[in-house]
């Protein structure tokens, strides 16, 4: 009996083993990427949050762009972003551009974001 079972000797040790560098590499990719991504969402959604508010009130778009640059820091985004304010459609919008770079183990992944707020027509100042 002890013959057939000598050659499964340390197998659970070793799947363990590859198991937690697995597991190990997923959370460690996690919490490089995530705060990135997170830090991106709420970015979006005080973009639109401005532009709501723009809106509403009545500002020009070069409001929201000085709003959107005194924000950069504190979302952690990087002061080369470009920022492009517009009118259309009797709306107030908003894009930003941005790349930014996470470096892991052997890798360097650029994140681009690019994203538009609009904002919503019901608010529009006239």
């Amino acid at each position: 009996m002890d013959l057939h079972r000598s050659s499964e000797r340390g197998a659970a040790r070793l799947k363990l083993l590859i198991f937690l560098l697995v597991v190990g590499a997923i959370g460690y990719v996690g919490y490089l990427y995530v705060p990135v991504a997170y830090q991106a969402y709420l970015f979006k959604d005080w973009m639109q949050h401005i532009v709501d508010v723009a809106s509403a009130s009545g500002y020009q778009p070069v409001w929201v762009n000085d709003q959107l640059k005194k924000g950069l820091p504190e979302y952690d985004i990087p002061p080369d972003a470009v920022i492009t304010p517009a009118t259309r459609d009797n709306r107030i919008e908003v894009r930003v551009q941005y790349t930014r770079t996470i470096e892991f183990p052997g890798y360097t992944y650029q994140y681009e974001f690019d994203h538009t707020a609009r904002s919503s027509a019901f608010l529009t100042f006239k």
